[in-house]
């Protein structure tokens, strides 16, 4: 078989994606093992935490509740149920608005400090592939590179596509962001755990864990897994990255690892490959161990306004004040807060909002590093365009916009756009461009049906 001659190690078959930027990386929590921060005395749990439909409160105020019972569901396919991070008393069924800017309902709870685990969390029984991704599914995973895609939906591929591949995506690309990086250093054995689980429940071939070369000690590690005596065909295999933003991304990472290109609508089970992020990996081994679902988040606290910039584990729901004041708080008052990395993560109004699931980093900075040069007339230089892994040409976008142009938009691709930051990051007018590709976005999608045909 040809899996018998790749190396555990290796380069083979891939290509340079287009575009891209070299970030600073200011990885400065790289070596600073996770802490556990005790239950907060409320957590607030959204019912928008993943992309697809919204969950609706199972409880209500006056209801007592335990770690890991389930307080928010949906029948509809793409969504993932929501559970108690802590245990305690419902306080009340508000809404709040998201850094996105979307409202959605929020279950309060009042935490009784003990932590009492609830009596539906006990390890799944599977004996089949629909029994996995059912047992995915009340897991409550999504996405936790920040993408919160549910989950069960991306481990349920239609039955007649082919998947070969299995990518278990550790690049973590993002300036400031560890909480991957630290994953793989404290819990390698759950990722091996989780890769073989998932590679022989989908009977993928090879599995490919992307990392990039800047993190030598995680390429160690993992090449522990890869070298383990459970794959004697060498069908796990480590890929070093060139360490370049946007390198993690989806469609981007599929190219790099295999060469396979994702043609625009399609997905990555299109071209015979199913991207995991590595935190989910690992998580998936935990919760097919004991049954615990998704009821908490490691993040990096990191930023020039953060006296004690760490790695935390808190409770999903945490506000996140009580997380910075975990980490010592502000050394001044902070003039951004960032939920996210500072390329692709969005800037909150306050820091009374609670961390989701698919957060992995809370980054405050203050006025000298928030501050952003005053936009100039575009140059015509061409960086943006050069920059884009999706070959767009922002600066067109952004004046089709202004224009109110959606066929223009669609055209010109506006949708097909994943937000990365790479033009407005190169832009040395200091454009607007990734405000103006979301606006684009939701321009397309706000068009009356007769207007939006193109």
């Amino acid at each position: 078989m040809e899996n018998k001659t790749l190396r555990r190690f290796f380069s083979f078959g891939t290509s340079r994606p287009h575009g891209g930027a070299s970030v600073p990386h200011r990885k400065n929590t790289a070596d600073s093992e996770s802490v556990v921060m005790p239950p907060p005395e409320r957590v607030i749990i959204a019912m928008q935490q993943h992309i697809g439909a919204p969950c609706e409160p199972t409880v209500k105020p006056g209801d007592p509740v335990a770690v890991g019972q389930v307080v928010g569901d949906t029948k509809a396919f793409v969504s993932a149920p929501i559970h108690a991070s802590v245990s305690g008393t419902v306080q009340a069924i508000t809404e709040i608005q998201l850094p996105g800017g979307q409202k959605t309902k929020a279950v309060v709870i009042e935490s009784d400090g003990e932590q009492r685990v609830h009596e539906s969390v006990q390890p799944p029984v599977i004996q089949s592939r629909e029994d996995f991704a059912a047992a995915v599914r009340a897991s409550g995973l999504v996405g936790l590179g920040g993408a919160g895609f549910p989950a069960h939906v991306k481990l349920n591929p239609p039955k007649d596509a082919k998947i070969d591949t299995l990518i278990v995506n550790g690049a973590e690309c993002e300036p400031y962001i560890t909480a991957d990086y630290r994953e793989i250093m404290e819990n390698s054995w759950d990722i091996m755990s989780g890769v073989y689980a998932v590679k022989d429940l989908l009977g993928v071939e090879n599995v490919i864990i992307a990392i990039e070369n800047n993190k030598p000690d995680g390429i160690k590690v993992l090449s522990s897994i890869a070298n383990n005596s459970n794959d004697p065909d060498n069908q796990v295999n480590i890929k070093a990255l060139p360490s370049r933003y946007p390198q993690g991304a989806e469609k981007v990472l599929i190219q790099a690892t295999t060469g396979r290109v994702v043609p625009t609508g399609k997905l990555p089970s299109d071209v015979g490959v199913v991207v995991m992020n590595i935190t989910s990996i690992a998580f998936l081994s935990r919760y097919m161990k004991t049954g615990m679902p998704l009821t908490t988040k490691r993040l990096t606290i990191d930023g020039s306004a953060i006296w004690s910039p760490k790695n935390v584990i808190v409770p999903i729901g945490t506000p996140i004040k009580d997380v910075i004041a975990f980490a010592g708080g502000y050394k001044e008052d902070p003039r951004k807060i960032i939920m996210g990395g500072p390329m692709m993560g969005l800037a909150m109004v306050d820091d009374s909002l609670p961390v989701l699931k698919q957060n992995n980093a809370i980054l405050a900075f203050d006025e000298k590093e928030a501050k952003l040069m005053e936009p100039l007339p575009c140059i015509r230089c061409g960086k943006c365009v050069q920059a884009c892994p999706m070959k767009l040409m922002p600066t067109s976008i952004e004046r089709l916009y202004k224009a109110k142009d959606v066929e223009g938009l669609q055209k010109a691709g506006a949708m097909t756009c994943m937000e990365c930051g790479c033009c407005a990051f190169v832009c040395p007018a200091g454009r607007r461009l990734v405000q103006s590709m979301r606006l684009s976005k939701a321009l397309i999608k706000n068009a009356p049906k007769k207007e939006a045909k193109g």
